[in-house]
């Protein structure tokens, strides 16, 4: 079968779930321009800012398509083949994915801005809430534990890596730039993208030129927990500026790497023949039921690719962050369905890279960031075939991953402290800094503790591929949860619910399957007398508990309060008693 045919059909019901599929749940929930939002009723120029549609889709793009739809789509195309991969990315996007992303954000808008914790507490119960916050916090930890370790990890990459660095804080601070141009200056957009979206190309060919090492200093777990306390040290400064200053033209910035990255791949696919080195579908199809480790597909493709096909992680920054932005309500279904289905060509275009590659070459035993940046490298290699020019498209590829990551590492600290704050009702500065510093203090211990105990073959293994499993079943397993939340809300408000329901039910059977043959190990030890050191299957414990006490409870509110017999109408954030968080 074609590469190009099966890579570009896959776009296409992308681009026509949109136009259909996409309409017919916005009209669950009654869209109107002329009702006020959040962003407006609350606007405070640095949480809730109006945003025009193109900046905000670019921030929410960019915030959600982290290292998700990229390692996760690359492992599971390895480990299962490319055809189990390709399947639930095309039908998770589409029907469970953009409806839980597009959900939650309306959900949000109509209570306020609040996160969709707040459904819980008032929909289900006080219980719930507190349920909920606490598995929405741990897992907000796992993100940012997880996404910093990749990041750390791209800046000691030997070659390229302390280029990338280099070119990482650049772009920071170009971001910085923008922001101060386009909010106090009034730069008009057009004007601003002109000028600074050729310099954030330009950074990378600087970066490569002026690299940032700290090999002097450290050996090479040294310099990974070096950038890692450097980089959470940035996620706190950054999860308490105001919107406008970094996170909003870091995001618009961002999503330009993205659309570039797009452009790359589809070019390259299409063009493939033309390549120096041809690209045309190699790697099989299907390669078997378990991975290397031993795990099942089922459930564990689901888990594997999070955020190329739903992930719970969107449901936070749709209702922590970019329902704080949204100017029309009309703009919710370009900005929540459509971001989804855009990261859904993210995980394609990953998933593309091992698609190229036949089965036993040696580039696939390497990480998976290095897989996707050296296949973005081959991909745009239609321009030239110099040495120079390929060793950019390397730079560009690292630095592309670098930054998706970056962005959602100060969304992931920001909504921590929102979350913190619903939870402790500190306001302020004082409330700000305090929340904020425990969001970042946890995944600090975390990585200065955990390579040191955790080793595969006698060695340290990286941070990141210690939790994944856990975090992409607690991730999905957090979708499935704020659908549910979802769901009763919608019940309650007497609006079908169905097409969030069944979603719901499918992610929570997945996800509670994967902690489960993750929880096994300690279960085993126990019963066998030996003590238990496996982190991942305390952790599993523990999620499973929560989740388990949050469902019995919703499920009691969902299946006690039916629908009244005539649809009424949905909340606003004009008539319900919202309050700025």
């Amino acid at each position: 079968m074609d590469l190009t045919l099966l890579v570009v059909g896959a776009a296409l019901l992308f681009l026509a779930a949109f136009r259909f599929y996409g309409r017919i749940v916005a009209a669950r929930f009654d869209l109107d321009d002329a009702t006020p939002t959040p962003a407006c009723l609350f606007e405070d120029g640095v949480d809730f800012v109006p945003t025009r549609p193109p900046i905000l889709l670019a921030q929410h793009f960019s915030a959600i398509s982290a290292a998700g739809p990229i390692v996760g789509p690359i492992a599971a195309g390895i480990w299962f083949g490319w055809l189990p991969a390709l399947l639930w990315i095309v039908v998770g996007a589409i029907f469970i994915g953009a409806a839980h992303d597009f959900s939650a954000l309306i959900a949000s808008m109509r209570h306020g801005a609040r996160s969709v914790t707040e459904l819980m507490r008032e929909h289900v119960s006080q219980r719930a809430y507190l349920l909920f916050l606490s598995f929405i916090w741990l897992s907000l930890v796992y993100v940012i534990v997880a996404f910093t370790d990749l990041t750390a990890r791209q800046f000691v990459v030997e070659g390229v890596g302390p280029g990338v660095a280099s070119s990482s804080l650049m772009y920071l601070f170009l971001a910085i730039a923008l922001g101060v141009c386009l909010y106090r200056f009034e730069m008009p957009l057009g004007v601003a993208t002109a000028i600074f979206v050729p310099a954030l190309f330009a950074i990378i060919w600087v970066g490569q030129k002026a690299p940032i090492s700290v090999g002097h200093f450290f050996d090479q777990n040294g310099q990974i927990l070096f950038w890692s306390y450097v980089i959470l040290a940035y996620c706190f400064v950054a999860s308490v500026l105001p919107m406008w200053l970094l996170l909003q033209p870091r995001g618009y910035l961002g999503g330009y790497f993205l659309y570039v990255l797009l452009a790359a791949g589809a070019l390259g696919i299409v063009c493939g023949s033309f390549l120096p080195e041809p690209v045309s579908l190699a790697y099989p199809a299907f390669v078997g039921w378990r991975n290397p480790q031993g795990l099942p597909l089922f459930p564990i493709l689901f888990v594997t690719i999070a955020c190329g096909a739903c992930s719970g992680f969107h449901g936070l920054v749709s209702s922590g962050t970019t329902s704080k932005q949204v100017a029309r309500e009309g703009d919710a279904r370009l900005v929540g369905y459509g971001g989804m289905l855009l990261e859904g060509v993210v995980a394609l275009m990953a998933l593309a890279t091992v698609m190229i590659l036949p089965a036993g070459d040696p580039r696939l035993a390497r990480d998976p960031n290095v897989i996707f940046a050296t296949g973005i490298a081959r991909f745009l290699g239609i321009f030239s075939a110099s040495p120079g020019w390929s060793s950019f498209c390397l730079a560009f590829g690292m630095l592309a991953f670098a930054t998706f990551i970056y962005d959602t590492l100060d969304v992931a600290t920001r909504l921590g402290r929102y979350i913190l704050q619903e939870l402790t009702g500190w306001r302020g500065d004082f409330g700000r800094y305090a929340t904020t510093l425990a969001t970042v203090a946890a995944p600090a211990l975390y990585m200065g503790l955990v390579p040191s105990v955790v080793t595969v073959g006698g060695k340290p293994a990286p941070v990141w591929s210690v939790i994944w499993p856990v975090f992409g079943s607690s991730n999905q397993l957090l979708a499935a949860l704020t659908l549910l939340a979802i769901c009763v809300w919608l019940a309650r408000s007497g609006v079908r619910y169905t097409l969030v329901f069944v979603p719901m039910l499918f992610m929570l059977l997945m996800t509670s399957w994967a902690l489960a043959i993750q929880a096994w190990p300690l279960v085993r030890a126990v019963t066998a007398g030996a003590p238990p050191t496996n982190p991942n299957a305390w952790i599993a414990v523990v999620l499973l508990l929560l989740a388990a006490l949050l469902a019995r409870e919703a499920f009691a509110v969902l299946f006690r309060d039916r629908p009244p017999a005539s649809r009424g109408p949905l909340m606003t954030a004009a008539t319900t008693p919202a309050r700025a968080p």
